[in-house]
């Protein structure tokens, strides 16, 4: 049973990784950990099993296991959104029923990829998910899996289940238009973590990203500066956060990030082979980058991970 309205997600929301242990299955008790250092930093919810949850490199079983852990440890605090995308509708009408049968509050979906799908095929596709289970669903508009256009994504809106939209492209004249048009009923989530404080600014209701693993506190004060009008403040932070994040992907960063949660004292885990496992000893020039940056703004309260480099 769920137990937030889909009106009642918003904020900051974290795109949470996988953990895995040592030889590379799903840690339920390094996953509990993460979870809890979240909540402890404020975290306003959570997204499971998506591009940064690294769910194309898990089993329908892992992803559940990791759906089971995150609910289970969040326990009603914050509002949970499973992704249930994959290569084939069966395989995500599988993944939402277990979501809703696991509490989850809401589920998200890029839309079918590899294969060139035409408009039709997906809008389809969304249209058998979000009737699978009465959950809302949030699509996912990503460059990874393939941009849809306005029409699409407005035609898509009007299906029953279909509450919401992460936006993760860059075009943010498009999101802003699409939340006017839309409604406030109709939640509009900004997907891109270096651009956070603009997706804010143009009206959106919350922010999902990948980064928010790592420095929460750092995106929930960007949040705070837009909804008090401070944006001066807002541009300041938002320079750092994008500074970091430009930095952080010349590495295999969903590995890099397995380090900056370490550096924080909680043990996050290894990576998923393709993605690599760096010692601390090969991020020794990210270190000083960072610690250029924290000296450039005077970082002293606004980045946690920076104090312990």
């Amino acid at each position: 049973m769920s137990n937030f309205k889909i009106s009642e997600i918003k904020g900051v929301i974290a795109a949470m990784i996988t953990l895995f242990d040592e030889n590379e299955n799903v840690d339920v008790k390094r996953t509990e950990a993460l979870v809890d250092f979240l909540i402890d930093k404020g975290i306003d919810g959570f997204y499971l099993t998506g591009s940064t949850g690294e769910g194309f490199l898990m089993t329908g079983e892992e992803r559940k296991l990791v759906v089971e852990t995150v609910i289970n440890r969040v326990a009603g605090r914050k509002p949970v959104i499973v992704h249930v995308g994959d290569i084939g509708t069966k395989k995500s009408i599988d993944l939402a029923h277990h979501a809703y049968e696991a509490g989850a509050d809401a589920v998200s979906s890029v839309p079918p990829f590899y294969w060139k799908f035409n408009a039709e095929d997906i809008y389809n596709y969304y249209k058998d998910i979000s009737e699978a289970t009465p959950l809302p669903m949030i699509i996912y508009n990503v460059p990874l899996a393939g941009l849809m256009g306005t029409d699409l994504l407005l035609k898509l809106s009007e299906l029953e289940n279909i509450k919401g939209l992460k936006f993760t492209g860059k075009d943010h004249d498009q999101m802003s238009h699409l939340k006017e048009v839309l409604g406030k009923d109709f939640m509009i989530y900004s997907g891109c973590d270096e651009m956070a404080f603009s997706g804010l600014s143009v009206g959106t209701d919350g922010i999902i990203g990948s980064f928010y693993n790592v420095m929460p506190e750092l995106f929930k004060s960007i949040y705070s500066c837009v909804e008090n009008g401070n944006l001066k403040e807002g541009v300041r932070l938002q320079k750092i956060a994008t500074e970091i994040i430009l930095e952080a992907v010349k590495y295999d960063y969903l590995a890099l990030m397995r380090n900056m949660i370490a550096w924080q004292g909680v043990d996050a885990g290894y990576s998923r082979r393709p993605f690599r496992n760096y010692k601390d000893a090969e991020l020794d020039d990210f270190k000083e980058k960072m610690r250029a940056i924290r000296s450039r703004y005077n970082v002293i309260d606004e980045v946690d991970f920076m104090k312990y480099l």
